[in-house]
């Protein structure tokens, strides 16, 4: 099954890709904003319920302004704020994020285990970045929260990966770009090397659902379809979106 969840104006709530901590309205706003999506989550079925420490992630937001080399991203306060919940809500044990380039999608996800906003402990949180110089930036941008050495970053194909992979995942996380004009369209073949290791209640989130819609299309039929997902919900806060997905 998909549902929606869609705010007023998101096409207006443009982020600034050079100005990565700009705060672009009101923490009031983001907050009430960020929490309707979480309730509409859990009237879905994907979360089992929207509580978690808004003064962790604060203190998460803080570290990573003060401590990240981030040169450019799309990722919008909302959105960091809503994956940050989302791993602090269903704390997987087994995190492995696709295409993190300097890091900070990854620490926005596993900033829910690791570092000053951290409100529970995994067993394993894996960062993928194909290209080596942003690998080794995003290594050093994540080891700055991550006293614990509890992260991991790797300058890998994340479809190879994933195939030779043998554990299980509870989140996953993707927003890598495949090679030859290939595109988000990758998500599907990196969805297809997962599943195996992807247990009933594990949840996939995938970048890019509103703006990349085009060539998420196959993938986003797949999560969609009822033949190995739950549910699944776009999730519209801003121009980029983000597909939720529980199998």
């Amino acid at each position: 099954m998909a549902c929606v969840y869609e705010v007023d104006q998101w096409r207006s709530y443009q982020m600034v890709w050079s100005d990565p901590h700009r705060q672009l309205e009101p923490l009031e706003r983001e907050e009430e904003l960020v929490d309707g999506a979480l309730a509409a989550l859990v009237a879905a079925g994907i979360l089992a319920h929207n509580h978690h420490d808004v003064d962790k992630f604060a203190a998460h937001r803080a570290a990573v302004r003060e401590r990240f080399d981030i040169p450019w991203t799309a990722i919008t306060p909302r959105l960091q704020r809503l994956m940050y919940a989302i791993n602090a809500i269903a704390q997987p044990q087994e995190m492995v994020a696709v295409g993190i380039f300097c890091g900070n999608t990854f620490i926005s996800n596993a900033g829910a285990a690791i570092g000053p906003g951290a409100c529970y402990r995994a067993r394993r949180l894996v960062g993928i970045e194909i290209r080596p110089e942003e690998a080794a930036r995003a290594r050093r941008n994540v080891a700055a929260l991550d006293g614990d050495h509890l992260a991991e970053v790797i300058a890998a194909d994340g479809v190879q990966w994933l195939r030779e992979f043998e554990g299980t995942i509870d989140l996953l996380y993707l927003d890598a770009d495949g090679r030859n004009g290939q595109g988000k369209a990758i998500y599907l073949e990196l969805l297809q090397e997962a599943l195996r290791a992807l247990r009933p209640g594990s949840l996939v989130l995938a970048h890019n659902s509103v703006n990349s819609a085009e060539q998420l299309a196959d993938y986003l039929d797949y999560v969609r379809g009822p033949a190995d997902f739950r549910q699944s919900m776009n999730v519209i806060l801003d121009d980029q979106g983000l597909e939720v997905s529980l199998r």
